[in-house]
């Protein structure tokens, strides 16, 4: 825990334990004026003794004990705030949240508030990411102390603002700040965790079609500010007596009313969701083995299981059980071996493909064609008539899971690294591709979390997404549904049909409105048939783009470059002041 500022004893205080200052001898008489004790030596001509500080254990525990309620407080906070994202859906949790370390830093110096941040962050993120406990506890520990220190500044920052007229905005705008940084930085960054994804189906949504994913999580922090603002009215006015009682709760009156306005504002904004073409297609989840991080099984295994439900359906299209699709998506690595390099698995997909007489948009690992040792992460067009032809490669490998920055190095000290044999190399492009009767854009897992590709793919003719995913490592902790909620918020967002396909679950059709209309179970083998609405109108937030997150985040860092001039100004003001007295 960061030592935060000390406090020395007074003149005469007794000792605190530990404290190594000796007491005044007994019995001793004072000096005569102008001499020491000893020798006559004017007193002027002496310095008094040095007190020696507290020992650092002595001053350690004296901060723990001082700020351990607050420490406690913060830590279940961010508990509170972990369970409003999926799978538990508690969206006003979120707000709470935010009020509670908007409270807990309001008026602490920063470096008492980046404490407190950081204890408000590590079990928010331990509770989040407790999905990464297949890879190792030791991953999510790692994951959630990185993320966790982006809060801790955000705390420091939130104590500067506090003293500042206003300071509800300037705190919603320094949330915003945090998570672009955090989207972004390392690496790439980790957009897990923004308070968008815990509002995706909340009255915040709608905000979405406005200004996008950021615009969502400033609105709830702004909530959770004005609510912060209002509390600390009340508190106020428990220590105040008079006849002012009733001009004094007006702010915080005020501060609940605007709170409500912001928290209804989204059923005032239009969400597009008329089609202008529709397009039949069908998802195939063929389902694994097993959960965990071998869930391939042996080779040809998930291929043949997509393979197979891929015939299903053919033989039910012509049973007239179903209608027949006008194309098929397969999810990410559904082709567990290349088919490129192994004509196995070429002739299964051929096969398949054949079978139900449309295209399919297969998922495949396959070899980089102009990098040696490279894997691409791709999404390829199959036609039953000309085979494979468009593709979409993964342009935001995860690092540590598709690939390891600094592999020479960090292999050697984290053993478990070297599963991931071969790097992927990063797609150049986006993934709008014709697919048969619609141009589609494609997505691959992890990517609709980052806001600058799925926007890039919409403004580049995406009339609706397809997310192609692989959760199988994750299956049945809660990962699954975090990833179907992005997919609900961008759908609000770009005003697209968004459709998640995946290998073991959860696949989902998700209405341009954010409504999951149908989904899978996990672990289960299906295929959901859906007919989807096509629009070619772009929303505010694609054309607006990400100006209004960099605008509200420099609002943001603004206001603590103010907060800072002032408190400078402040310190240099007072000893002029005392001087004048």
């Amino acid at each position: 825990m960061p030592p935060g500022p000390e406090t020395t004893a007074g003149a005469g205080a007794a000792s605190a334990p530990g404290d190594e200052r000796s007491p005044a001898p007994p019995e001793e008489t004072a000096p005569a004026a102008g001499e020491t004790a000893a020798e006559g030596v004017p007193a002027e001509e002496t310095a008094p003794a040095p007190q020696a500080r507290p020992r650092r254990a002595v001053r350690l525990a004296r901060l723990a004990r001082r700020e351990a309620a607050r420490t406690g407080i913060a830590a279940l906070s961010g508990v509170a705030f972990a369970l409003s994202f999926p799978p538990y859906d508690v969206w006003p949790l979120s707000v709470v949240a935010v009020a509670a370390l908007a409270l807990l830093t309001r008026g602490r110096t920063a470096r008492q508030a980046a404490w407190t941040g950081f204890a408000f962050a590590l079990p928010f993120f331990f509770v989040l990411l407790r999905w990464l406990h297949v890879v190792g506890y030791d991953a999510v520990t790692g994951l959630s102390l990185a993320e966790a220190l982006f809060v801790a500044v955000l705390g420091a920052a939130l104590a500067l603002v506090s003293r500042l007229p206003a300071w509800p905005l300037w705190g919603a705008c320094l949330w915003v700040a945090q998570e672009l940084a955090r989207d972004r930085l390392p690496l790439g960054g980790f957009p897990w965790g923004r308070l968008a994804f815990a509002n995706t189906g909340s009255p915040f949504t709608p905000l979405a079609a406005l200004g996008g994913a950021p615009l969502v999580s400033f609105a709830v922090a702004l909530t959770g500010g004005l609510l912060a603002y209002a509390v600390t009215v009340a508190l106020k006015l428990r220590a105040s007596s008079g006849p002012g009682r009733f001009r004094a709760v007006l702010p915080g009156v005020e501060a609940l009313a605007l709170a409500v306005a912001v928290l209804l504002a989204g059923y005032a904004v239009p969400v597009p969701v008329k089609a202008d073409d529709e397009v039949k297609v069908a998802l195939v989840q063929g389902n694994v083995q097993h959960a965990g991080m071998d869930f391939l099984g042996r080779p040809m295994m998930i291929l043949d299981n997509h393979a197979e439900a891929t015939l299903q359906l053919a033989r039910d299209v012509k049973a007239g059980r179903v209608p027949k699709p006008d194309l098929v998506i397969w999810p990410e690595n559904s082709s567990d071996l290349d088919p490129f390099q192994y004509p196995q698995a070429y002739d299964r997909i051929e096969e398949a493909v054949k079978a139900v007489g449309v295209p399919v948009l297969v998922g495949a690992l396959v070899d980089h064609p102009g990098q040696s040792g490279y894997i691409d992460n791709k999404g390829i067009v199959w036609d039953p008539k000309t085979g494979p032809g468009a593709s979409y490669a993964k342009q935001h490998p995860v690092p540590f899971g598709e690939y390891v920055p600094f592999r020479s190095a960090l292999s050697k000290v984290i053993t478990r690294l070297q599963r991931v044999q071969r790097d992927f190399y990063p797609g150049d492009h986006t993934g709008v591709m014709q697919i048969g009767p619609a141009r589609l854009g494609d997505v691959i897992c992890f990517e609709v979390a980052y806001d600058e590709i799925v926007r890039d793919t919409v403004k580049a003719g995406a009339r609706a997404l397809v997310v192609q995913t692989n959760n199988a490592t994750y299956g049945r902790t809660g990962q699954p549904e975090q990833q179907l909620a992005m997919s609900r918020l961008r759908a609000v967002e770009h005003g697209r049909a968004v459709v998640t396909v995946a290998t073991s679950g959860i696949s989902a059709v998700v209405a341009p409105d954010g409504t999951v209309q149908q989904r899978s179970e996990e672990f289960t083998r299906d295929v959901i048939s859906a007919t989807l609405p096509l629009r070619d109108g772009t929303t505010v937030a694609d054309r607006v783009g990400a100006a209004p997150e960099w605008a509200l985040a420099m609002v943001g860092l603004l206001s603590c470059a103010a907060a800072l001039l002032i408190g400078r100004r402040v310190r240099t003001d007072e000893p002029e002041k005392r001087g004048q007295q």
